[in-house]
């Protein structure tokens, strides 16, 4: 039976969207295109109908995880539009999100999975990871002599390690204290000598 085009872009959609997660879960290279089609609810037969490659794939999930990502940050921030910088980081780096192995930050979960790819999904990461500074940068002032990204550039290197090191030990204490210092950390670091009420 003849596959709609409009159901063959929706069955495409499915798989990128099951794709996004699947690799935070299990990585690139831990899970194959049986499993991510049977996660779709499709065969592997059509993958190659919709998909140049496994890499092809690869890039357009990276690029949705990411943008799901952003997606999570704005939600955050608009449900506390006062301080919508403490509001992400307050999210960002709680235990809940630590757990969100599926859901989580595509930047922890694939990164050094990422370095070992091509370039289309280095290309989709550098665009989320840009996109993830231009919102920082939004909401951070910049240090004396120093550059709004550059800044968040350092906040967002706290933020990512600590989530990392964070799902890297059985340590539950442990595990909370790199959340909770690298929170301290980046909100200390993001007042600055700004005058209060700067970061809103």
């Amino acid at each position: 039976m003849r596959v709609s085009r409009a159901q063959a872009e929706a069955n495409r959609e499915a798989v990128i969207d099951v794709a996004s997660r699947l690799f935070r879960k299990h990585g690139f290279d831990g899970i194959g295109l049986k499993d991510l089609m049977k996660g779709a609810g499709l065969t592997q037969g059509g993958f190659y109908k919709q998909f140049e490659s496994k890499d092809d794939l690869a890039a357009q999930a990276s690029r949705r995880a990411l943008e799901s990502a952003l997606r999570r940050w704005s939600a955050a921030a608009a449900a506390n539009p006062q301080d919508p910088f403490g509001a992400v980081v307050a999210f960002y780096l709680s235990m809940a999100h630590r757990e969100e192995k599926m859901d989580g930050c595509p930047v922890v979960a694939l990164g050094s999975d990422a370095a070992r790819q091509g370039v289309d999904v280095k290309a989709s990461f550098e665009a989320g990871i840009r996109e993830y500074l231009e919102v920082l940068g939004e909401w951070i002032g910049a240090a004396d002599g120093e550059e709004p990204d550059g800044k968040a550039m350092a906040i967002l290197s706290t933020m990512v390690g600590a989530v990392l090191l964070s799902r890297a030990v059985n340590d539950e204490q442990m595990s909370k204290r790199f959340l909770k210092t690298a929170a301290e950390s980046v909100l200390k670091a993001s007042a600055g000598d700004a005058e209060p009420g700067a970061r809103q």
